[in-house]
């Protein structure tokens, strides 16, 4: 009955731990993998009107919510004006005022974002009516009818229609119907209007959209007009030069709509200029913006909002239960016997400032160098507090010379010996020296031999870079750790190394 408890309580808190982190994973996009980076673009719109000395008024559209991207920060830059920003189901607005203004005139817009890691969301709004079919000029109107009836021929659906008739506009070898079409210039905002009107003629809803290209260390961007038809779910977009379907990657859908950019009551009309960066940044600070940015409190309540000194404590202190796992697998499930429970997790500790192989050669010279004083001082009949003093200095005295002695042969790892817990060597000594009498070196062997292994071990556990990552972002695996320490408390099978002592009955016991 006490195990099933034990073993719904460990799937409890297992699932509890795996909730919480896909949570911050997947809401807050706190990463999986230390040191992961994402780009961040810093888009900045520089608008410059002139103004006629009374008041003045800027609308200028800004992304409301781009598809495939996460925005991080945004600032609006001005020196006197008054600010208000406006959006409906399509767009966002923002609205500069003042009530005098003179002169040049410039306003700047700028913001950081970063890909959200996942598909674009459909686009369903608004839901429109079917266009009526235009009224064409001829011969105009007998060239697009042609076209239209030849591409219907060779499509299956709106999607497969546009992009057949953007494969067919866009040929190197168009015939007369086609070189009849394509007056305007490819890509220009007017050949994309006119696509618009030659899909109504085939009564398919088309909006213009404007984008703008990322690329890194532009200083004169502008926005490019692309085309979304409505499949009668959702809006689909295409390049209208390449014909490729959907947005990339590398483009930032800006406005929809055929509306002016930018529109100035009070000055001449406005110019609009935009400069693009990129940089690489840690995940984790991208997971902090974001959080800011959707009013969420959990990174506030995270380890993240301590200050940097306390942060580095927890990175090793985290790191204990973690080795006290590794402790309790190395007894409970291999048998392995060492000097008390959590003196090796403190041995693996001291290893992290020292390295592991320096830590391993200097706790071994100065437990053998303490031992063979701590059998001297038996010699002497002291009591227990006094002996344990007296071993605890010759310990301090060691550490001390081993620095010394390592300053004068340049071994900068020597003095990292200060940081062995001397408390816990004093009392390994102590216990090594009783052992050592009452049951012989044999016995003390072993278990000093298994301390040495269990620390080893630990180290190598505890510096993990993958697992300080998890342990550090995401604390509540922690709870896994305990959930996994619950089970095997209740584990009461034989140990490995107690299968290969009693071998030999086991092969007896398998005769015939």
């Amino acid at each position: 009955m006490k195990s099933s408890k034990i073993n719904i309580t460990a799937l409890v808190l297992i699932l509890i731990a795996l909730s919480a982190v896909y949570y911050k994973h997947e809401k807050l996009g706190l990463p999986l993998k230390p040191a992961e980076q994402s780009d961040v673009w810093t888009v900045e719109a520089k608008i410059q009107f002139k103004a006629n000395g009374g008041p003045a008024k800027a609308q200028f559209y800004i992304p409301r919510d781009p598809p495939g991207f996460i925005k991080l920060n945004e600032d609006f830059i001005s020196s006197n004006y008054g600010l208000a920003t406006e959006q409906n189901a399509l767009n966002r607005e923002a609205l500069w005022a003042v009530r005098r203004a003179k002169g040049k005139q410039v306003l700047y817009y700028r913001m950081e974002l970063t890909r959200n890691g996942s598909e674009f969301k459909p686009r369903t709004q608004p839901r429109p009516a079917y266009p009526p079919v235009p009224d064409y000029d001829e011969p105009l109107g007998a060239a697009i009818r042609a076209l239209l009836s030849d591409v219907r021929s060779h499509s299956a659906d709106i999607a497969t229609f546009t992009r057949e008739l953007l494969s067919r506009l866009n040929t190197p070898k168009p015939d007369q119907n086609i070189s009849l079409i394509n007056k305007a210039g490819h890509g220009s905002v007017e050949w994309v209007r006119q696509l618009i009107d030659i899909l109504a003629g085939a009564r398919i809803p088309a909006r213009i959209v404007y984008v703008l290209p990322l690329q890194d260390l532009v200083k004169h961007g502008t926005l490019v007009p692309w085309i979304e038809v409505h499949n009668d779910f959702e809006w689909v977009a295409f390049d209208p030069v390449s014909g490729r379907q959907g947005f990339r990657e590398d483009v930032l859908v800006w406005r929809t709509g055929d509306d002016p950019l930018i529109t100035v009551s009070g000055g001449e009309p406005g110019e609009v200029d935009f400069s693009i960066s990129r940089h690489a940044l840690s995940q984790v600070s991208i997971a902090e913006q974001w959080a800011r940015q959707t009013d969420s409190r959990l990174m506030d309540f995270s380890l993240f909002a301590l200050p940097v000194q306390t942060q580095n404590v927890y990175r090793i202190i985290l790191m204990v239960p973690l080795g006290a796992l590794v402790i309790v697998v190395l007894r409970n499930l291999i048998g392995l016997s060492t000097f008390g429970t959590f003196m090796p997790v403190l041995i693996a500790l001291a290893f992290r400032e020292t390295s592991l192989l320096w830590g391993v050669i200097m706790f071994t010279m100065l437990v053998v160098v303490g031992l063979a004083l701590r059998l001297y001082l038996e010699k002497l009949k002291l009591l227990l507090v006094p002996r344990l003093a007296a071993v605890l200095t010759i310990v301090i005295m060691m550490i001390a010379l081993f620095s010394i002695v390592s300053v004068q042969l340049d071994l900068e790892r020597g003095l990292s010996v200060a940081l062995f817990p001397v408390v816990i060597l004093a009392m390994t000594i102590e216990r090594m020296s009783i052992v050592l009498e009452e049951n012989g070196s044999q016995e003390a062997f072993k278990l000093g031999t298994g301390s040495l292994i269990a620390a080893i071990i630990g180290y190598l556990v505890m510096t993990h870079e993958w697992l300080g990552h998890i342990i550090f972002v995401f604390p509540e695996t922690l709870l896994i750790v305990l959930a996994l320490t619950l089970i095997l408390g209740r584990y009461t099978g034989y140990r490995l190394l107690e299968l290969w002592r009693f071998r030999g009955l086991i092969k007896e016991a398998d005769k015939p």
